[in-house]
């Protein structure tokens, strides 16, 4: 095979073996991933086994187990089977192990016996990226996004789901009867072998309404109206596209606008973003070490009390209000053509007259003043405004909050598309990492940690893109410090 370039002899013995870190190049990923773990204090993170035991079989030490994990969920390799196999054929884990090659068990127990200590490193990585001074800007976006679980959509159980189900086995009974009456009046030749057929299909279905029944039963008895068989944290939860759904988890992610790194993260069963938004600003706060802090969202955050406590606390808030008006949407005018006049508590209607506040009502956990007027049964507009005797305006005892909110989005419309391109690539990012399935693991503390570890990869990836191996390299010894 002349003129082409030729490999080594596999049978040829050398008398200097060449040294794996050889096979490491100086800028390789893999070096990053061993100095951050070896700067961890993995005792005082929590991780099981960190102090070694006096007798008994030796145990792989968590920082190894760690390592494994990092790389693997930084190549996109999660399933601890597959580690198990890049451990004895891959040359980067090798060097990064020293040729150790735990079995799979060992592997996947680590993750789920270390919960709480992994989250925790991937808290400690946002620490490092604060002490490198990489959140210069005090602002973040925050999205929610919606990952698919263990569990298939027919997995998952409503007391609706249970009936329609119901309704459509009892059909298929009933079309199995019709062909058995069928074929034994035009088919007596092969009766026995069809008939015996149909009826194991006829007692498989009453078997499955009998199971559908008891699980409407278990419904009936717990406060969830919902049940997943496989995971049973795992809730349906609705997605954009119309008739559309996914079995899984909420993911709340919280960006920061100028590197793109995810400072804070949170993993919820509930399918609302409608109450995250406090929690997620102060926990952005909080990991960025920003006194005040400026949080985007979308309207699906929108929500009075949430916003309130933002602005209590020193977090400004940028997000649109839901159009959800029934009166504009039957052609008749809605709150935003009532105009409010402070300085009277009044609000002034599209006919000119002043509605006046009557009554505060306690509503959803809120206080909200009633305005009306009297001229209401005199007015020409009455058909555009309302089908009652008098057309009433509701305001939040803290409505002022969400006028400044408003006034705040006004000036700076440009917000919300930093929201867009900051937060949507990130979450468009990790389900292009995790492929198809998205989560491997059940109930919410697991996928609790897998997502740590999939953050943490992101991060680190993002680091290393930011400031380039030497100097990321050095930055490891701040891990510690």
């Amino acid at each position: 095979m002349g003129r082409y370039v030729e490999g080594s002899d596999r049978t040829q013995v050398t008398l200097l073996p060449e040294c794996l870190d050889d096979y490491v190049a100086e800028d390789n990923p893999v070096r990053v991933v061993d100095a951050f773990v070896e700067e961890l204090d993995v005792e005082v993170l929590g991780f099981a086994r960190a102090a070694p035991s006096a007798t008994g079989r030796p145990a792989y030490h968590p920082a190894t187990l760690l390592k494994i994990y990092i790389y693997g969920y930084l190549n996109r390799v999660a399933s601890s089977r597959r580690l198990e196999r890049e451990c004895q054929r891959n040359v980067e884990l090798m060097w990064l192990t020293g040729r150790l090659a735990p079995d799979f068990k060992t592997i996947a127990d680590f993750r789920r016996d270390n919960g709480p200590a992994i989250r925790r490193v991937c808290g400690q990585f946002i620490v490092l990226c604060r002490r490198l001074k990489l959140f210069t800007q005090r602002v973040v976006a925050i999205d929610g996004s919606k990952f698919k679980a263990v569990n298939s959509r027919d997995r998952n159980f409503t007391p609706t789901k249970i009936d329609k189900r119901v309704e459509q086995i009892e059909e298929s009974i009933q079309r199995y009867l019709e062909a058995m009456e069928t074929a034994d009046r035009t088919q007596p030749a092969d009766l026995q072998a069809k008939t015996t057929r149909l009826r194991e299909k006829i007692k498989r279905l009453r078997s499955q309404v009998r199971q559908l029944g008891e699980l409407k039963q278990r419904l009936h008895v717990q406060e969830d109206p919902q049940m997943s068989v496989t995971d049973p944290d795992a809730r349906s939860m609705a997605t954009h596209g119309k008739g559309s759904g996914v079995v899984g988890y909420n993911v709340q992610a919280a960006v920061e606008t100028k590197h793109h790194l995810i400072v804070a993260h949170e993993v919820t069963n509930t399918g609302s973003d409608r109450g995250q938004l406090a929690l997620m600003a102060d926990k952005a706060r909080s990991a960025m070490g920003k006194p005040k802090l400026e949080a985007i969202a979308d309207r699906g955050y929108f929500s009075g009390p949430q916003i309130k406590t933002c602005e209590e606390v020193g977090i400004t808030t940028y997000l649109p209000k839901p159009m959800t008006s029934n009166s504009k949407a039957n052609g008749r005018f809605s709150k935003a053509d009532f105009i409010y006049i402070h300085r009277n508590d009044e609000y002034q209607c599209p006919a000119g007259e002043r509605l006046r506040w009557r009554q505060t009502t306690f509503e959803k956990g809120i206080n909200t003043h009633q305005y009306w007027s009297d001229a209401c049964s005199q007015c020409t507009l009455k058909t555009k405004c309302t089908v009652g005797k008098e057309r009433r305006v509701r305001r939040w005892e803290h409505e002022d909050v969400l006028e400044r909110l408003q006034a705040r989005l006004d000036r700076r419309p440009e917000k919300m598309t930093v929201r867009r391109r900051t937060v949507e690539h990130v979450f468009g990012t990790l389900k292009h990492w995790m492929g198809s399935t998205h989560f491997l693991t059940r109930r919410l503390e697991n996928v609790s940690t897998e997502m740590s570890l999939y953050v943490l990869a992101y991060n680190l990836k993002r680091v290393i893109s930011i400031l380039g191996m030497p100097k990321t390299m050095k930055a490891m010894s701040l891990v510690a410090g």
